[in-house]
């Protein structure tokens, strides 16, 4: 049975640090709706109605384009879904609004400060949680962590920062057209 709460509490967080993997979901009017696994040590509980994840450079950049288009003045819709993948079983999901803080603008420092900047960075996404669900789980499967990929890190790792921002700055759109804010600095990490 699902139950909803106001907020994070530490049941909630404890839960959200043991997961190695997070699954964002947005939409916007008249566009597929996107759905994006995530990895690496990328997200943060910044406060009972706050979290924040670390965006690397990819394939897309649906999320930045949905919450943009989606948005009210608060920002656009997102869920951030965890599923516990060992004991005990339990689907966790975060409801809110989320802004993509690119490394220029404000707010950017004081965002960054809580991550180990990956190289290939191009964002962080600020979200208001405005509920939290928990669910049971019961089927999802017992997996275990083998590794992270390194495979994405490495391969910004190794760019060339002029060709890297040159690619990201012409990626200015969604797989429909939807306008997106794009990056113009190569994070080379820390």
């Amino acid at each position: 049975m699902a139950t909803f709460f106001d907020a994070l509490d530490e049941k909630h967080i404890a839960m959200i640090a043991q997961q190695p993997v997070f699954f964002v979901a947005t939409a916007a009017a008249d566009a597929r709706i996107n759905l994006s696994p995530k990895g690496y040590d990328a997200f943060r509980v910044l406060g009972p109605n706050r979290v924040a994840y670390l965006d690397l450079g990819g394939s897309g950049n649906e999320t930045n384009a949905h919450l943009l288009a989606d948005d009210n003045g608060q920002g656009g819709r997102i869920t951030i879904m965890f599923c516990n993948f060992q004991q005990p079983a339990q689907i966790l999901r975060l409801y809110g609004r989320g802004n993509p803080v690119l490394p220029w603008e404000s707010g950017w420092d004081e965002l960054a400060g809580h991550f180990t900047l990956l190289p290939g960075t191009r964002q962080i996404f600020d979200i208001a949680v405005e509920s939290v669900q928990t669910s049971c789980g019961y089927g999802v499967p017992l997996m275990e962590l083998k590794q992270e990929r390194q495979a994405l890190v490495k391969y910004h790792a190794q760019a060339d920062p002029v060709e890297w921002k040159g690619k990201f700055m012409r990626a200015k759109g969604s797989i429909d057209g939807l306008p997106t804010r794009v990056t113009d600095r190569y994070i080379a990490g820390e």
